[in-house]
């Protein structure tokens, strides 16, 4: 049997705050940091909903959606499409905001445009949209962003649009950065067609995704603020080595590959 079609109804606060911790602890397991470019998450209007769009690297985006989510919008309920045979597969995850859209088309456009205009007619939500929709390097240019995220910014001007780009490159550490960048905000009007605002949505990710990349590439985590510090150090027998040496030096043991970092 098919979930109820209100992603709202079905939500659960409890079981979203179980699984923002899970997340946070995974991310934490598996990166050195998550972080954000400075100066972090731009000034938005209270009153007013939220699409947070972002290009698709990694299988990790949506465990990262979920970690941050809290901390970025206390206060705000967030939800996000998935292909509908996954939420079948996963029915608990519409307990924490995901709703399935059919890949099959007009079908699946129709409804993921009904279901996000729903959500989206409430001041206090968040959507989070990967608006790749597939898998794709953080250096594809163009990003080539799919259609839904523009036609339902069309039927709900009222809505902030967020750009934000996700990567994960290594420093000098043994795990990954989880990093993250906001872009300026993408006001829509009501007589803006949804070309117009799809060639706008390309656009301002396409800047934001070159400013974190510029900034993966210098690898200064000054430029970032950590919101989940992950697992320091190399870990195995090296790292044990690393501590026995310290200890007999006398000196305060590090675990950092770059103490800085």
């Amino acid at each position: 049997m098919s979930p109820p079609s209100d992603p709202a109804a079905l939500r659960s606060p409890r079981m979203v705050a179980f699984f923002e911790r899970v997340m946070r602890g995974q991310i934490a397991r598996n990166f050195r940091a998550l972080r954000v470019a400075k100066p972090g998450l731009p000034e938005l209007v209270p009153d007013r909903p939220v699409m947070v769009f972002t290009n698709h690297p990694s299988w990790w985006d949506p465990a990262v959606f979920m970690a941050v989510h809290g901390v970025l919008f206390p206060g705000r309920a967030g939800f996000g499409p998935i292909d509908a045979e996954m939420l079948e597969r996963y029915r608990f995850m519409a307990r924490i905001g995901v709703f399935g859209v059919p890949q099959d088309g007009a079908r699946g456009a129709a409804q993921f445009l009904r279901t996000g205009r729903r959500i989206l007619d409430e001041p206090d939500r968040v959507m989070w949209i990967t608006a790749q929709g597939r898998f794709a390097d953080m250096r594809e240019r163009p990003l080539g962003l799919r259609p839904g995220a523009a036609h339902l910014l069309a039927r709900c001007p009222q809505v902030q649009a967020v750009p934000m780009a996700v990567e994960y490159p290594f420093w000098s550490e043994r795990r990954p950065e989880a990093l993250l960048a906001f872009g300026t905000p993408v006001e829509v009007s009501p007589s803006d067609g949804p070309d117009a605002i799809a060639a706008r949505l390309e656009a301002a990710l396409t800047d934001t995704a070159d400013t974190l990349a510029t900034r993966a590439i210098a690898r200064d985590p000054a430029a970032f603020e950590s919101l989940i510090d992950g697992r320091r150090g190399t870990g195995g027998v090296y790292g044990q080595w690393q501590r026995l040496r310290d200890r007999m030096a006398g000196r305060e043991h590090v675990s950092d590959h770059e103490p800085r970092r």
